[in-house]
């Protein structure tokens, strides 16, 4: 061992040890600020619990997706006349709407404006849509008939 380190030395080479804790040090030294920050400085987005038993889907998937189920339906609806209500905005809106103020946007406690303000993401549903669930007479209606009242569809606030 110690013709190996003489031998290093001779040569100007150091252990291999030492370049690691080196690198070590170094890393530590630059990712320290980001390891210590405080993640208490950003606030999470507060959301009420829904009003139904369970949601379509399990909650992870329904952060990452529900943009896409959204459109998906969406196209179902408009280009080829197929209404279901498993993935409906409507369906979302019904569950999810504060018990607060009846809405799920209008304030950062709501719903979908809590986690889009958090992300800095425009909601634009509600620009056509009504932000509020149709009331029980308009949704008794509506299941009888398959038949949207006019007027319902705008944007209520």
């Amino acid at each position: 061992m110690r013709r190996e380190a003489k031998s290093r030395r001779a040569l100007g080479r150091r252990p291999a040890v030492g370049k690691g804790l080196l690198l070590l040090v170094v890393a530590l030294a630059v990712a320290w600020p980001v390891l210590a920050a405080d993640s208490s400085r950003v606030p999470k987005p507060v959301i009420e619990a829904a009003k139904g038993e369970k949601c379509v889907e399990n909650t992870d998937f329904m952060r990452r997706n529900h943009m896409e189920l959204l459109k998906h339906q969406r196209d179902a609806t408009m280009h080829r006349g197929i209404r279901t209500r498993n993935h409906s905005l409507n369906g979302c809106i019904e569950c999810h709407a504060s018990r607060k103020n009846n809405s799920v946007v209008g304030s950062d406690q709501n719903f979908c404006q809590s986690c889009h303000s958090y992300a800095a993401v425009k909601v634009d549903c509600f620009e056509c849509h009504a932000s509020k669930p149709k009331a029980p007479a308009e949704r008794a209606a509506f299941k009888q008939t398959g038949v949207a009242p006019i007027g319902t569809g705008r944007a209520v606030k």
